[in-house]
């Protein structure tokens, strides 16, 4: 639809002999001082201005934007493109197709349910480390990821062909993000002669990788991005931007990793959720992109919306080494010249807050053992993980000797039994990524090697670094660390580890010993790395070949050898560490534009194994009744063509009480499927075997999956009850509530007709932007969530899936309130929604088995009038359907 552009905004560009139409940003008064990111969002406005969704009111408000004020004005965002990876994309498909039906269902045209925008999916979270130190590794592991996956790899093929602007990258190829910033961000995107700039949605929380781009994008749930894909822009409030100022150069000796650990404790600590953080200053300049990049991809891990670099001179530098056109790089920096988007140190804009951080000031570091914001400066890392210890044994001195490899070995608490290169985080980095095969070559030549009950892995974001690694000679050393490629793809952040050796595994579970991982990564939260590691530490490509050598957390690794050479002398860290001169001199030598330009010519074509796959046809899926991974979800069961009235709630009981930082990661199925679980249960059922039971993530598109395997994480505390971890609960329609699994529970309330709330803690949904979260807890009957505080992407997902989000009134808790978790609860005022107001607060009374009540008002945490049409219509997707039919 052609914009009604009330600014006289359109205008031309003309680049290299093609003129493309832009608007002009500088058309709207107040604009020249607006923060990068706000301008981009104004160009979407102007762009997209109906009348109607986008008004001129809204360009307005956002022209003349107050930095100081809290957020109060809604516009509509309207991405580019949607960037999905193949765990989150999977149900997003599922979704799609199901929806198709739904419409045929509801009279209407199941054609109209199709990407509007180009939605790109990369498959990049399915391989799994079973194999690793050899150098069969990586085609083991890509066999079994075929074999685990064929049905979910055959309905993204259909996919591609079904769907209009849907494409998929097969497996093999890279993570998400580094794909993304390697080949997909187009930075000014260029469709129906119009030229503007490339935003993107995606379903991955560390989609923000491209903000080191200047590409203005986040992550969303899957819901969302549904709905993105389907036309629908995203309702947002205009968000305060804090502005991250850069100064100096980062010092001899310290990473890349090293500088996003600081970012990451001090955007903790200043408090970024919802906030836009947007670096600008004369140090910009000394941030190479892919350090940019890394930064950018840790915005979930303090919190921010966005954590975004401007264009540059250096933005360009990159755009020209990936491979991109000459005609794309001038139109990037005519574009951006033309639009004020390009970075000027002299000329700062206006924000709402402001932090400062010179670069000299970075030392190296880790973090752990269990958030990525708990920075360990790295000279202190043995004394703080004595520190961490006694929250994870009563019995500081345990050990376990056992036999592997024909050595008879004894560890402790703090050996390190995976050691990672893994994730989107590091492994785009070259600058972490050398440095680490240097170290190797170092600690080789010095007759170093990893210590044997020490997994070993190497899984880079792409291609490319193993072709960079061979042009530098480097792959040998990093095989004779046992940093053997493992394949392509996120792999142990995701806990994607694969088991440990048999022999390690029954050694630490006999003597409960909390051993660690040490990953290049952006994720350590409990229980997500490995079943059997307690501690996991976050650190650059280089330690993690380090603390492989070392064995153990319980070293100091500055100070103390971390063993011998040929001749019986001591090896320090400072013997085998690269200098940033050698690492600079291997990048300069073996990485050029052909590797990209190559590796990405064809990238949506995948191999021999991905072209042989039998592909399903038409426009419906055919769904198979006996699929373990894909099955039609109830979504649209039953749905009438106009929504039901917005109801109160009576009767509920509690499902979980749970404390603090509760993360998706423990609400939403993720890693291993465990013996004996509800999800192993319904697997045995369907005749799959325990050796093919898979990961919960290769297994999103099975809803009976995944509702088994909500709130099943083997760290969650239910406060219901007493010191127990796991997916447990108190079944209250049962005389003496009996503790059993969540799922069990919520089948029986579900036949008594009883609805269910969940209590929580602050930072309620933090961590991944996961779908299954809320489409797990919406499943299980849970119709209320009462949080302190919430996570940004979890709580619209629980709009999303028709849940109310609800928020203790401030300064108060479930326990402040005396609340335990077995009273029976009343939520009413909810049904002022059906008038089309959105109630500020409603009231909640919980009734106590004594007769006493405990009254309070909670609020409302349906901010947008967007948000209160999905809530209204039972959640995001009823309400796109509805409105494509209408």
């Amino acid at each position: 639809m052609a914009s009604k552009d009330s600014f006289g905004a359109r205008a031309d560009l003309e680049v290299g002999g093609t003129t493309y139409e832009i608007f002009r940003v500088g058309a709207v008064e107040g604009s020249a001082r607006l923060p990068f990111t706000h301008k981009v969002l104004l160009e979407n406005l102007l762009r997209t201005e109906d009348g109607a969704n986008v008004t001129a009111d809204q360009i307005r408000s956002l022209g003349s934007w107050d930095p100081s004020a809290e957020p109060s004005e809604e516009i509509q965002f309207s991405p580019a493109r949607v960037i999905m990876q193949d765990f989150t994309g999977v149900p997003c498909v599922v979704d799609l197709a199901t929806m198709r039906e739904a419409m045929k269902d509801l009279g209407g045209d199941p054609a109209k349910i199709n990407p509007l925008a180009p939605a790109e999916l990369v498959i990049d979270h399915s391989v799994i480390a079973d194999h690793f130190a050899s150098p069969e590794a990586v085609g083991l592991n890509v066999e079994l990821e075929y074999e685990r996956n064929r049905e979910r790899y055959q309905f993204l093929r259909w996919g591609q062909t079904a769907f209009d602007e849907f494409k998929v990258v097969p497996p093999s190829t890279g993570i998400v993000h580094q794909v993304n910033i390697e080949a997909l961000a187009r930075v000014v995107m260029v469709r129906g002669g119009q030229a503007y700039p490339d935003t993107c949605v995606g379903t991955d929380s560390h989609t923000t990788m491209v903000n080191g781009l200047g590409v203005l994008g986040w992550g969303v749930g899957g819901i969302e991005a549904e709905a993105a894909m389907l036309g629908q822009p995203v309702s947002m409030l205009i968000p305060r931007v804090v502005g991250f100022k850069l100064s100096g150069q980062a010092p001899e000796g310290t990473t890349a990793t090293d500088l996003v650990l600081t970012i990451t404790e001090m955007l903790r600590k200043h408090g970024v959720v919802g906030k836009f953080v947007e670096f600008y200053g004369e140090g910009v300049s000394a941030v190479p992109l892919a350090n940019r990049a890394t930064i950018g991809n840790m915005s979930p891990e303090y919190g921010s919306t966005v954590a975004i670099f401007p264009i540059d001179d250096e933005t360009l530098r990159y755009l020209e080494l990936t491979g991109r056109t000459a005609e794309q790089v001038a139109l990037v920096e005519a574009y951006t010249k033309a639009q004020g988007l390009w970075h000027d140190a002299a000329n700062e804009p206006v924000y709402s807050e402001y932090l400062e951080l010179d670069l000299g000031t970075v030392v190296p570091s880790l973090a752990g053992p269990k958030r990525p914001q708990d920075r360990v400066i790295l000279s202190e890392a043995k004394t703080r993980f004595a520190e961490a210890l006694p929250a994870y044994t009563s019995e500081p001195a345990r050990t376990a000797t056992f036999t592997i490899d024909g050595e008879e070995v004894t560890i402790g608490h703090g050996a390190v039994t995976i050691a990672a290169i893994t994730s989107c985080t590091n492994t785009s980095n070259p600058s972490v990524m050398v440095g680490a095969a240097l170290l190797a070559k170092k600690a080789v030549e010095k007759g170093l090697t990893r210590k044997p009950w020490v997994k070993t892995t190497l899984a880079p974001g792409s291609k490319v670094v193993t072709d960079y690694y061979d042009k530098a000679g480097l792959t040998p050393y990093l095989e004779k660390m046992g940093f053997d490629l493992v394949g392509y793809g996120c792999t142990t952040c995701i806990g994607n580890s694969g088991p440990l050796p048999e022999e390690v595994s029954a050694a630490v579970n006999a003597e409960d010993l909390a051993v660690s991982a040490v990953l290049s990564g952006n994720r350590n939260f409990e229980g997500r790395i490995n079943p059997d590691i307690k501690m996991n530490y976050l650190a650059s490509p280089p330690l993690v070949v380090a603390y492989a050598i070392a064995g153990t957390m319980d070293i100091d690794i500055i100070n103390e050898p971390l063993g011998t050479d040929q001749d019986g002398d001591p090896v320090f860290l400072r013997d085998i560490w690269p200098s940033p001169a050698e690492v600079q001199s291997t990048v300069d030598q073996c990485i050029d534009a052909e590797m990209f330009t190559s590796r990405y010519a064809d990238v949506f074509a995948g191999d021999a194994k991905w072209q042989s796959l039998p592909t399903p046809t038409g426009d419906t899926f055919a769904w198979d009744a006996e699929s373990t991974y894909v099955r039609k979800p109830p979504y649209f069961d039953g749905m009438p063509a106009s929504p039901a009235p917005v109801v109160d709630f009576d009767g509920a009981r509690v499902l979980a009480k749970l404390g603090d930082s509760v993360t998706t990661d423990h609400i939403s199925p993720a890693g291993n499927i465990k013996a004996g679980t509800p999800a192993a249960t319904y697997l045995t059922e369907h005749g799959v075997e325990r050796k093919d039971f898979n990961s919960y993530g290769s297994r999103r598109g099975n809803h009976e999956v995944m509702i088994r395997g909500t709130f099943a994480n083997i760290r969650l505390r239910n406060q219901l009850l007493d010191g127990v971890e796991g997916g447990y609960t108190r079944d209250f329609t049962q005389a003496d509530a009996p503790q059993t699994f969540i799922y069990d529970a919520a089948q029986s309330y579900a036949a008594a007709g009883i609805p269910l709330v969940i209590l929580a803690g602050k930072e309620y949904g933090s961590g991944s932007s996961r779908d299954w979260a809320a489409k797990g807890t919406a499943l299980l009957g849970v119709k209320v969530v009462i949080a302190e505080s919430y996570e940004r992407i979890h709580r619209s997902n629980l709009i999303g899936m028709g849940v109310l989000p609800l928020q203790f009134p401030a300064g108060e808790t479930a326990d402040s309130l005396g609340l335990d978790g077995t009273e029976t609860y009343s939520v009413t005022g909810i049904t002022a929604l059906n008038e089309g107001r959105t109630p500020t607060t409603v009231a909640v009374q919980a009734a106590k088995a004594d007769g006493s009540v405990v009254a309070f008002d909670a609020v409302v945490r349906i901010d947008t009038p967007g948000e209160a049409d999905y809530y209204r219509n039972g959640g995001i997707l009823q309400y796109v359907l509805r409105s494509l039919v209408a």
